[in-house]
């Protein structure tokens, strides 16, 4: 196994990108995956500026505001979340009510950039990055609705969705992709935390300065180290129950539930199908993921138990 080099981005985000002299490998990232010019103005207050224990697991994220006063939240999330998609949009609507004060006029809502790097297979599509922004079309012509010449002059947009949040979705955990297209070159680091000697997309040249192992101190390198190997335990573990546990076994015993209630009954089947053996690998794997500080949401999601078996664990 190549001995790692570079810090990676999750780490970085929590503990090296907050300070204003590493600002350029964010603007960076940001620049390229926005396909605009990023110049960050400040952090602002965000859940994960607090250094919690519980959030060991790749739940870090970062608030920045640019100089037109736009928010870019930036979230990394490591563990499995069913619900993800509705955290997305509740964290971007807690911004835009965060971030106008009373009285204000609607116009003064600011901008939001949802920014979500995941490592875990978040939905299903074969793509690795996704845009999602809001437009409005008509039912009975189809045609998209503009905002008028006053609107764009006012609120210095072309568009409506504009003033709407933004959401991009980056699913890394899997893509080791080398290239010359600078979003390809990001997305390369944050799956592999490696930097190539010819990367060349904006702010990788800064994170190779900036983000060396070798340049923490022992103490800081201990905890990374720490905090990489419950990253990998995770991973590990979460591959074993996709792999054992949901696929070879749940989802087998589902099947055959099915079958046979085709014949005795559908809620009778299921339970006949979930067989003794793969109901035995589930709880094996969930008390693994158990003493791993996993939480019970995500081993019930990669597991297929129930909240009352897993509590008998």
């Amino acid at each position: 196994m190549k001995e790692r080099t570079f810090i990676s981005f999750d780490w970085a985000l929590k503990r090296i990108l907050r300070d204003k002299a590493n600002f350029g490998v964010l603007e960076g990232f940001l620049t390229t995956l926005l396909n605009f010019d990023v110049k960050i103005h400040r952090l602002l207050e965000s859940e994960g500026n607090q250094d919690r224990r519980e959030s060991k697991y790749n739940r870090v994220d970062l608030l920045a505001e640019n100089g037109d006063g736009e928010l870019i939240l930036i979230e990394v999330q490591g563990e499995p979340e069913f619900a993800y998609f509705q955290r997305m949009l509740f964290g971007a609507s807690k911004l835009v009510t965060d971030y106008i004060n009373g009285g204000q006029n609607y116009e003064n809502v600011k901008k939001i950039y949802s920014v979500n790097i995941v490592y875990f297979d978040l939905g299903q599509g074969d793509d690795v990055v996704y845009h999602g922004k809001t437009e409005f079309r008509g039912i009975h012509k189809g045609d998209l609705l503009r905002l008028s010449p006053y609107q764009q002059q006012k609120f210095e947009v072309s568009d409506i969705y504009e003033l709407y949040p933004e959401y991009y979705i980056l699913k890394v955990n899997d893509f080791n992709q080398w290239s010359r297209v600078p979003l390809d070159q990001w997305l390369y680091f944050l799956a592999t935390s490696d930097i190539p000697d010819d990367a060349d997309a904006p702010g990788l040249k800064e994170a190779r300065e900036k983000l060396t192992i070798m340049q923490m101190s022992r103490e800081e390198q201990r905890a990374y180290e720490s905090y990489w190997m419950d990253r990998h335990i995770l991973e590990n573990t979460m591959t074993t129950a996709r792999g054992e546990g949901k696929l070879e076994g749940y989802e087998e015993g589902k099947a055959q539930g099915r079958e046979e209630g085709r014949k005795e009954g559908r809620e009778e089947g299921r339970e006949e199908g979930r067989t003794e053996g793969a109901r035995q690998k589930a709880l094996e794997i969930a008390r693994k993921m158990k003493e791993q500080g996993v939480p019970d949401e995500s081993i019930i999601e990669i597991t297929g138990l129930t909240k009352e078996e897993l509590s008998g664990i």
